[in-house]
């Protein structure tokens, strides 16, 4: 069974920064783009960053470009979002993903596998 594991989350001031991780297991993980989305209450799940199989291509949506920094450890299994000059619009649900591809891509319909979510919230 292919389960992500999301870890990082918590409460920060505006300004500050996180360092989320998700870990993955029962999949090659090194084969598959993995992808961070969230979902703020009453809003849509949104794209936030992808990275590809081989950690060579990332994609970020334009709301965390220059903040956010998304990376990989494939020989941890693990998919990391740094998380920089947070501000308090970034509070949600952060959710990891695997693709059903190599490449980074915004789309949640790629994305096969998801973790629980682990909540970020950024007070002013």
């Amino acid at each position: 069974q292919v389960q992500p594991v999301e870890s990082g989350g918590g409460l920060v001031q505006a300004g500050g920064s996180l360092r989320l991780s998700c870990t993955t297991s029962g999949r090659t993980f090194s084969s598959y783009a993995m992808g961070w989305f969230r979902q703020a209450p009453g809003k849509e799940r949104q794209f936030v960053a992808a990275i590809s199989s081989n950690g060579g291509s990332t994609a970020y949506a334009d709301s965390v470009k220059g903040r956010f920094t998304i990376s990989r450890g494939n020989a941890k299994n693990t998919v990391y979002l740094q998380m920089n000059s947070l501000k308090p619009e970034d509070t949600a649900v952060y959710y990891c993903a695997t693709a059903r591809v190599n490449w980074p891509n915004d789309r949640p319909s790629e994305y096969d596998y998801w973790g629980q979510g682990t909540q970020v919230t950024v007070s002013s």
